[in-house]
């Protein structure tokens, strides 16, 4: 157990000796940290046969026995609760004294379900450790990327900005290099520390890396600097257009080294922050910055002892997008948009912002199987907001086992929208479908057939949706339930009791078991139980009848 909790026992003393004001174990009251613990649906995934979510229970709850009383600490977690939702976060445990036994009661409850709100969840922890009037360290443990919308480069400048003394470790549990870019920037943008592991062992070792049991003692006083060697030899900003202001939202800037005219595959560094200050050996490089649709490149000579600024020109504009149903509606969630602009492509749901290449673009919505389209130009340096209208009716849809009969329950009834006109040949195109009770579909304005299918009973009826209304249809199912039992038989068949005109008798159902339960429209059958596979097996009958709401029941003995 010791062995497993090592490196974050490490990790968590780092904490505590930030705390400490002259000597070891003394920690200030104006020192508070919190831990953002990752508790998304894909905490269940594995590092060496155990999933992340017991490892990181099994361990925080070693660690915080072996921390000091005095140390304000705090918990917060997201997607723990509810699937798809990026609301999930909560502050479990408020930052104070005290807590340990509190927080390690709260990780051994954690069930991860969620999404992954990285950037609103250390927005929270911040604000609940008032960042702006005090120091405030937040450690979030992770293993997966913001998904829900967010951009957590941006907010770690605005929290390094605003705060006191604020400060984000990040540890990233089995991320790939590219994912801990995405993420690495929340502490490289306020001074804190990424560190990545792709299993137990690289996690025990990235967090023992922090380790700071006691404080540094005091420098002794400084000589005379020498004149400061440069630090930095290439800056950069990004600019939408000519003579436009620079831009104030992180992209990825990348610098790679060129090898005659192309450049190498890999990047020598990147870097996250609006302007971009970078050291490299001298040399000619070719610098690219990517955010969202949008990607520009320039070649730069870098010189060793001179610093090399460069303004790079976007020419894009950003595209706000919002999907309702109907004009005085609220934004639908669930709405699907995507966006195609010089040959790209970006989407989303709901709402979005977006940075895209000026020139025409095209943007289409969609709520279930309704559709809207809009084709308009941006030029460098604009801001367009574009509300899709999918104009949508809601059509609720019930049944009926007979008119002011029971509702029909069974999870297995096929519901079809079909659309209101025929094609030349008769048929009807298949717009929408579920099953069982409680469906609701999301439809254009129109004319529609609802066709409901349950056993052998079939109905079909015809229904208008209006934009902006929710119509709900209860169909008539017209039909009964017959149960047929059949001691012994091989197989049962449903027939009808009367033959066609041709004097045939086609089964209407069957199933190899001694029970048989069918739905079926009201009417006279013949119950047949097949005894045997032989092909001369004895066969025995019964009649049987059913009547629309009831049930009936019948033995072939």
């Amino acid at each position: 157990m010791f062995a497993r909790s090592a490196g974050t026992l490490a990790f968590l003393m780092s904490i505590a000796a930030s705390a400490v004001a002259v000597s070891p174990g003394i920690a200030r009251a104006n020192d508070r940290a919190i831990i953002v613990l990752d508790a998304s649906g894909s905490m269940w995934g594995q590092i060496d046969g155990r999933t992340k979510i017991e490892i990181a229970r099994d361990t925080l709850t070693d660690v915080l026995a072996t921390l000091p009383d005095t140390l304000d600490l705090g918990l917060i977690a997201y997607g723990h609760r509810e699937k798809g939702v990026c609301t999930d976060i909560e502050e479990i445990v408020a930052p104070a004294a005290g807590t340990r036994g509190d927080i390690a009661a709260a990780v051994k409850s954690l069930n991860p379900k969620g999404k992954t709100p990285i950037a609103d969840s250390v927005k929270l922890a911040a604000e609940s450790l008032r960042y702006t009037e005090e120091k405030a360290t937040v450690i979030v443990v992770t293993d997966g990327i913001e998904t829900c919308n967010a951009d957590p480069c941006a907010l770690a400048s605005e929290l390094e900005k605003l705060g006191v003394e604020f400060t984000a470790h990040v540890i990233g549990f089995g991320l790939t290099e590219d994912e801990g870019r995405q993420v690495a920037c929340l502490a490289e943008n306020t001074g804190g520390r990424y560190m990545q592991a792709a299993n137990a062992e690289e996690l025990a070792g990235a967090l023992t890396q922090t380790v700071a049991a006691e404080p540094a003692p005091e420098p002794e006083p400084a000589p005379e600097p020498e004149p400061a060697a440069l630090e930095k030899n290439l800056a950069f900003t990004a600019v939408l257009g000519e003579g436009g202001p620079a831009l104030e939202v992180d992209g990825k800037w990348e610098v790679f080294p060129l090898q005659g005219d192309a450049p190498a595959a890999e990047a020598l560094d990147y870097g996250y922050e609006p302007a971009w200050r970078v050291k490299v050996p001298a040399g000619r490089y070719l610098v690219r910055l990517s955010k969202d649709m949008v990607t520009a490149e320039t070649i730069v000579e870098a010189k060793e002892d001179e610093l090399v600024e460069r303004e790079l020109v976007l020419d894009a504009g950003w595209l706000s997008v919002a999907v309702v149903p109907d004009e005085a509606a609220e934004i639908d969630d669930s709405a699907r948009f995507d966006i195609k602009a010089s040959g790209k492509e970006e989407g989303g749901y709901g709402q979005g912002r977006f940075l895209v290449p000026a020139g025409e673009v095209t943007v289409t919505a969609r709520i279930g199987e309704a559709r809207a389209e809009e084709n308009f130009a941006i030029a460098a340096g604009e801001s367009l907001d574009k509300r899709l209208v999918a104009g949508i009716g809601i059509l609720a849809v019930e049944a009926v086992y007979a008119e002011n009969g029971p509702a029909v329950e069974d999870d297995g009834y096929r519901v079809d929208v079909l659309s209101g006109k025929m094609s030349l040949d008769g048929k009807r195109e298949g717009v929408e479908g579920g099953y069982g009770p409680g469906n609701k579909f999301k439809l254009p304005p129109g004319d529609y057939v609802l066709r409901l299918r349950l056993g052998a009973a079939a109905a079909e009826q015809k229904v208008s949706v209006s934009q902006g209304e929710m119509t709900a249809v209860t169909v008539n199912l017209n039909a009964g339930v017959l149960n047929v039992k059949a001691p012994g038989a091989y197989r049962i068949e449903i027939l009808p009791a009367k033959a066609d005109i041709q004097g045939r008798r086609e089964a209407l159902e069957g199933a190899y078991a001694e029970e048989l339960q069918i739905t079926l429209p009201p009417g006279e059958y013949l119950a047949v139980a097949i005894m045997s596979g032989d092909s001369d097996a004895e066969k025995k009958e019964a009649q049987a009848s059913v009547t629309a709401a009831e049930r009936a029941e019948i033995t072939i003995p």
